[in-house]
Formats: structure tokens, sequence, C-alpha cells
């Protein structure tokens, strides 16, 4: 499996717009293949929306998306309101769960890390011993290291109940011993991250 995280920065007040647009080109969409999320940021790089698509490997996203393309009622007809567009394709941990559709949020933390290079299989090896631990406090929603896009990038994704349980849970971890893995900050050059809400008509909610 890997998942595309597709990224646009938007026209300032467009949001409402670019959404309702969207979820109604998705409404075709959806028969060639499901979105996984569909997120806009609350905080963090603003006026940006994020869409999650999973697909089995690179030769099905292109089947697909060149099916999808003949269809007249997509790509939603947003453009106008489109001022970047960043693409990543993640190769997600095999340990960590596929994320399914449903309520894990309705809070979503993306981080983004750049590690050295070649440190990508020891922070696997990290994350699998102590990931169980971690997620007994908050669900992770996805993880894994970017195949196509930033180089030695490294992405994850957390699903909270609110803002105050997403500093209750980080800070207990941290208490516990349960988080972040050994060594991990050795291997870091950057990190950032943003909150990111669901539109209505995401999967994940």
């Amino acid at each position: 499996m890997i998942y595309e995280i597709r990224t646009y920065q938007i026209a300032p007040g467009s949001l409402a717009e670019v959404e309702k647009r969207f979820g109604e080109a998705y409404e075709y969409r959806k028969k060639y293949s499901p979105l996984t999320a569909f997120w806009h940021t609350e905080i963090g790089p603003l006026n940006e929306i994020i869409h999650v698509w999973g697909y089995q490997d690179l030769a099905e996203r292109a089947k697909i998306r060149a099916e999808a393309a003949k269809d007249a009622n997509w790509p939603p007809k947003t453009s106008e309101f489109i001022r970047k567009m960043r693409s990543e394709i993640i190769n997600p941990f095999p340990f960590v769960p596929t994320p399914q559709p449903g309520r894990m949020g309705p809070v979503f933390e993306i981080r983004y890390y750049t590690l050295k290079g070649g440190t990508l299989p020891d922070t696997a090896k990290g994350w699998e011993a102590k990931l169980p631990d971690r997620m007994k406090l908050s669900p992770v929603v996805l993880a894994g290291g970017v195949e196509f896009g930033k180089a030695n990038g490294f992405v994850h994704i957390w699903a909270y109940q609110s803002m105050d349980q997403r500093m209750q849970v980080r800070d207990e971890a941290r208490k516990k011993g349960v988080w972040p893995p050994p060594g991990g900050g050795d291997r870091l050059i950057s990190q950032q991250n943003k909150i990111v809400l669901p539109a209505a008509f995401s999967p994940l909610q």
C-alpha cells in the first residue's frame, strides 16, 4: 500500500467554496477509488487543503488517475482558487495499522521530519518497538518515509479528540517514557507540524 498526500495552498477566504466543490466532485470520483482523508489547516500554514489517497502501488495509482481524468466531473472545478500544489508518495511502515473510515479525531496533527540520510530504517525499528504503547494513548493515522517528494522525508499523522487531549497525551507519553523512541533526535535535520480538521465529506473524521 502507498499513500499520496496532496497539499494545495488556496486563496484566502475560499475554503468553504473549495470544500463544497471538492465534496460534490468526490461523489463521482469515489467510484474509481476512495479518499482516505480530506483536511484543512487550522494551525500552521494557513489556507491549505490536504487530501490523502491510498493505492496498492504506483501502477494502480496511474491506472485509477487515468480513468478518473476521463470523467467530466473530475477534477473538481477549483483551479481558480489554487495557488500552489505539492504531492508526496508515502510508503507506510508495515506495522502501522491501515487507516479506516470513521471517527478518530476530529483534531489531527501532521508532522513532517527531514531525517539524516540512511537513518529511516533505524527510525522504523525504534517506532516498531515503542508504537504499541504509544497507541494506547492516542491513535496513529499514518507513518512512513517519503518515497517521492522531499528527500529523506518522514511523515506521521496522529488523531486527537481535542487540542487539550493532545497536550495531555504528549505530556503523559513523555512522563511514562512511552514516547518518543530513543535516538530519534540524533537523526533529525528539521521538523514541522500542522493541526488540521476534516471536511464534512472526509471518510476519516
